[in-house]
């Protein structure tokens, strides 16, 4: 349905591939409003069309593919686009949401969005050619790995899966020119439908509603972005990896599966030195300045270097400090098609199951020597990788371990051990696709990374804080922004102030205790907040109004975020989830990382009750019907 609102193309592709049968799927603007677009409108139409109880791997689940209005749009660090379905890994919402340009070629050819059921009889991919729409066989790209089906297809924007998508490891990834769908193993839905590919071509614009306001704030915010220590230096010179010493230097780094927090080579893995000897150039997605992409060698290839998540879970996760292994290992995942943070975080996982007489499998660590070919296996599901295809969760039922096994709903933990940043923890716990430090709120940032932090162990402050950032940071994926542009937000001199200075920890004492002020604000109405925050911290609000013409205050960014959670929650406990899965494994609740100090473990028991009252859900976790009604939900679940 056309929209009365700019940064929309008006029309929602839907595809049935058993029946061979393209159409339309209606998008109100009353929905677009609601729901803004990527993530949370794919949930709303999860919500509206898939049967409870589906099988995510079967005929019945439903691929959404979702961009947002300022995909495309030329805003800067925009290109992003959402794939979403039931998760084969977790039983739970599925979302994975990546830069590459399939997002922009999409909008391009016309269209806002893809909706894609049933499966095919054989292999097929989908061409979107300028706004024509075709099924076309796949017979000869089957089995062929991410980079050559994308050289096979030619130009334009493309999503492919390679062999761990096509044999249905429940991780498997969706790529998108270097870039990577991670999370949830939405490549094995792809590939339980026999759909191999996407292609989208066109020549179209994204309409803009004020294109004079737009273009001045568009060209203010890459100045922002540029001159800001995060964005404008940090990341350009190390990319996420520049993370990697402040994680480690606080006790939150995954060593020896997720046993400890430190790891005593971490500077061979660093950011700084994969900069400093490896890198060959840095790189970026469309419209964006930062350039947090590495390139790097391998022989006489130029490929996508590592970014943190890999360097940590395959580097001190493992046990292993070997910077050119990790490298080639990076590149193989891509080339496959398997989530580097499961495959890494469930590996470390089948060490220790080994390191303690559970299973027998041969994995040790600090031993390199078979993780290349383990990773071919996971991919073909060959010998002991045909299990650990099945993910963490499923390898602690089988062979036992639950106590330490490190996923949360059964997605595997990133890189950042909750034990040195409890409010990561309680994010962990909560987020609705399950163990993501993203949908976690990205509390550690907070925590662990900026100067002047709040107090990593203290509980009190950590259910307000954790609500704010998992709502604000889902509206802003909504709008299509990249979550690296946020980082503004944390102003310039409370970033250059030294650590252990009084400033710093005079700032660190207010920012936690001011906790009771957030709760207060999370339960405002929508229309008492209507205000942007100083352009230099969240230019997005102004921004995303010159383009769209729709109101976006903070007051309603926030509104969008719970209620695109509250959304999710519902989604789950439709398919079984209860307040039992918002859990972390023992080791991490019970277990103290470190021996003299109590408070070094994650106390869920403090704070997921105030977290549920502060979302104005029940004991239970349910959202109320009071809280349902006051985000406008009600109307969309009679």
């Amino acid at each position: 349905m056309a929209s009365r609102y700019k940064g929309y193309m008006g029309k929602v592709v839907e595809i049935n591939l058993t029946k061979g049968k393209i159409g339309e799927y209606e998008i109100s603007d009353d929905e677009r409003e609601t729901f803004i677009g990527g993530k949370y409108l794919s949930t709303k139409i999860l919500w509206d069309r898939l049967m409870p109880g589906t099988d995510p791997l079967g005929e019945g689940n439903i691929l959404v593919v979702m961009t947002s209005p300022f995909t495309g749009s030329g805003a800067p660090s925009t290109s992003r686009y959402d794939i979403s379905a039931k998760s084969p890994l977790t039983g739970a919402i599925g979302h994975s949401n990546s830069g590459g340009n399939f997002g922009i070629h999409l909008k391009r050819a016309g269209f806002d969005g893809i909706v894609i059921r049933g499966r095919a009889e054989n292999p097929v991919y989908i061409e979107i050619d300028f706004g024509n729409v075709s099924i076309k066989d796949a017979a000869d790209l089957w089995g062929l790995d991410t980079e050559e089906t994308q050289d096979r297809l030619g130009k334009g924007g493309k999503m492919v899966i390679g062999p761990a998508g096509e044999n249905q490891v429940l991780y498997a990834s969706i790529v998108s020119e270097e870039r990577t769908h991670g999370r949830c193993g939405l490549g094995a839905v792809m590939g339980s439908k026999n759909l191999k590919a996407i292609v989208a071509r066109g020549a179209k614009r994204v309409p803009v509603y004020n294109e004079t306001l737009f273009n001045e704030l568009r060209k203010k915010w890459f100045q922002v972005l540029k001159s800001h220590p995060y964005t404008g230096d940090m990341l350009p010179r190390y990319g996420s990896a520049s993370f990697l010493k402040y994680i480690n230097s606080g006790n939150t780094l995954p060593t020896h599966d997720f046993t400890r927090g430190k790891f005593e080579r971490a500077g061979k893995i660093s950011g700084e030195r994969l900069a400093e000897k490896y890198m060959t150039r840095n790189y970026g997605c469309v419209s964006c300045p930062v350039r947090c992409g590495r390139r790097v060698m391998i022989g006489d290839k130029e490929v996508k270097g590592p970014e943190f998540e890999t360097l940590a879970l395959f580097g001190s996760n493992l046990d292993l400090d070997d910077m050119e292994k990790i490298i080639e290992w990076n590149h193989k995942l891509d080339l496959l098609g398997l989530d580097s943070i499961s495959t890494g975080t469930t590996i470390g996982f089948a060490m220790e199951l080994s390191e303690k007489g559970l299973w027998n499998n041969g994995l040790s660590f600090g031993n390199p020597d078979d993780i290349g070919k383990v990773i071919e296996d996971i991919a073909y599901r060959r010998g002991i990788g045909d299990e650990l295809a099945e993910g963490t969760k499923r390898l602690a039922r089988k062979y036992g371990g639950e106590d330490f096994a490190p996923h949360v709903k059964g997605l595997e933990l990133p890189a950042y051990e909750p034990r040195g940043s409890v409010g990561h923890g309680l994010g962990y716990a909560t987020a609705s696709r399950g163990g993501c430090h993203l949908d976690a709120g990205y509390i550690v940032m907070y925590e662990r990374v900026i100067p002047s932090p709040w107090e990593p162990y203290d509980t009190k402050s950590k259910p307000s804080l954790t609500v704010l950032s998992q709502s604000l940071l889902g509206g802003i994926s909504a709008m299509g922004s990249c979550l690296f542009s946020t980082l503004t937000a944390f102003p310039k001199p409370m970033i250059n102030l030294e650590p252990d200075s009084v400033v710093s920890k005079m700032i660190s004492w207010i920012l936690t205790h001011s906790y009771r002020m957030t709760e207060l604000m999370l339960r405002l109405p929508a229309n008492v907040l209507p205000l942007h925050l100083p352009f230099s911290m969240m230019p997005h609000t102004r921004t995303f109004e010159a383009l769209t013409g729709m109101r976006m205050r903070l007051g309603e960014l926030l509104h969008v975020g719970y209620r695109g959670y509250a959304l999710e929650r519902l989604f789950n406990i439709r398919e079984g989830i209860t307040k039992a899965d918002d859990s972390l494994s023992r080791r991490f609740t019970s277990v103290l990382q470190q021996p003299l100090n109590p408070d070094s473990r994650v106390r869920l028991d403090e704070m997921l009750p105030r977290y549920y009252r502060l979302r104005g859900w029940d004991e239970e976790g349910v959202p109320r019907q009071a809280e349902l009604k006051r985000l406008g939900l009600s109307r969309y679940l009679a």
